[in-house]
């Protein structure tokens, strides 16, 4: 199998992010006000959910995750994070842990987990579990399940699941906010999913409850600071240690959800130029040192001496009009810039330079209607990442046309964060 950076700038025909459900609801204007002002119900059902069992199961995923394990109470859930020997992240999810020696990976790490298990002698089982997730997020989110559920909810912690009744079914709401904002996931088994959606849907009427559509579901992610697997970097997986893994996971994988196709500026050589690690991805906070895990070596000399991190690129707004004022002009164009983001799904990545060096790789890229501005995510060398500092984007592919876009370098998250607010004062 051809795994060439120039064999993944090619998508299958009709390829296209669908996993969210419809494009749009109202209209996606409307839609990414939602998590800023009411709140919003999204469905992430499509991400994997494996269940991990037996006495040794932290034992077992400790080999292969940055996080400490030292302290997980039952109930409580974590950004479990794994890496390749390189310290580039191969995969990442929230593990939460529902009993003494009962744990839940949801998203792609379960696959890497279980391959790592297949290896070893624990006593673990794994099954794969076909459950439902629902967020609900945004300041009113704790009303409207607070409508279904009593008051209790706002006990939760952060990072935590407390189990509600909807629709007449148990559920598991775990206090997250992938939105930036106070907000739950609502989990459960598949065969309840519609009930308990229209049920919050319809208590939600009251306080401006929007549904998310695919279009600007993204854009939360943009906003507050969230890379995202295959958008702000590709799974280091395509190394010879680990051909084997990534045969049974593309085998695993439905069309939506193949792991790397690339468009942008950015030419790299090898695949290994769109790998990052935790410490670029503004995760180094979850690296710790207190066992041994794959990748421990190279992350405590990155830890010790960062050299790129990352940071919120607003752009500016004449030069990104000018991109779409080319379309009306004869000649060449540059590349559409879609609204409010490239709706295929590539890892769209462009190069950012400072005085002619490269410095820089912009993905993420979208249109935050709340702030009326163009922003991506960047990993940016640290020399270059005070705020405020003028960087150029170059919007293109490699041998057509590109804009250099002027760009300011600014926080990450660009939207203040407000997930871990206290409940009882919203």
């Amino acid at each position: 199998m051809d795994h060439s950076v120039s064999s993944m700038r090619r998508a299958p025909e009709g390829y296209a992010w669908t996993r969210f459900g419809q494009p749009e609801y109202t209209d996606w204007l409307d839609e990414s006000l939602s998590w800023k002002e009411t709140c919003y119900i999204g469905d992430w059902s499509f991400l994997w959910q494996h269940r991990f069992t037996g006495p040794d199961v932290l034992a077992m995923l400790s080999e292969i995750t940055v996080n400490s394990f030292a302290k997980f109470d039952v109930g409580q859930s974590k950004h479990a994070i794994h890496t390749n020997r390189n310290g580039k992240v191969i995969h990442e999810g929230v593990l939460t842990r529902f009993g003494p020696e009962e744990f839940m990976l949801h998203g792609r790490g379960g696959f890497w987990a279980s391959h790592h298990l297949a290896s070893t002698d624990y006593d673990v089982q794994v099954e794969r579990d076909d459950w439902f997730i629902l967020q609900v997020s945004g300041p009113q989110s704790v009303n409207v399940l607070e409508k279904l559920a009593g008051s209790a909810l706002r006990d939760t912690g952060f990072m935590y699941v407390n189990t509600i009744t909807v629709a007449g079914h148990e559920v598991h709401a775990l206090r997250q906010g992938m939105a930036g904002e106070i907000g739950f996931e609502l989990q459960g088994p598949v065969a309840h999913k519609q009930e308990v959606y229209d049920a919050v849907l319809e208590a939600g009427q009251e306080f401006g409850i929007r549904k998310l559509g695919g279009r600007t579901a993204p854009i939360n992610h943009l906003e507050a600071c969230f890379p995202t697997i295959a958008t702000d970097y590709i799974p280091a997986i395509f190394e010879p240690e680990t051909a084997d893994y990534l045969e049974v996971f593309t085998a695993s994988m439905p069309a939506f959800a193949q792991p790397a196709y690339i468009a942008g500026s950015f030419d790299g050589r090898h695949i290994s130029d769109y790998y990052r690690s935790p410490v670029e991805l503004g995760w180094g906070r979850n690296v710790r040192f207190d066992h041994d895990f794959l990748g421990r070596e190279a992350l405590e000399e990155e830890k010790a001496n960062p050299r790129r991190t990352i940071r919120t690129l607003v752009w500016n707004a004449e030069d990104v009009l000018d991109v779409q004022a080319s379309l009306f002009r004869p000649g060449e164009n540059y590349p559409f810039m879609d609204m409010p983001r490239d709706q295929r799904g590539f890892m769209w990545a462009d190069r950012v330079t400072r005085d002619g060096e490269l410095v820089g790789v912009a993905t993420s890229r979208g249109y935050s209607y709340y702030f009326r501005e163009m922003l991506s995510l960047c990993t940016l060398g640290v020399a270059h990442a005070e705020i405020g500092t003028p960087v150029v984007v170059h919007w293109g592919n490699p041998g057509g046309p590109q804009k250099e876009i002027r760009a300011t370098v600014a926080p990450a998250p660009y939207k203040t964060d407000r997930r871990r607010e206290d409940l009882h004062s919203t």
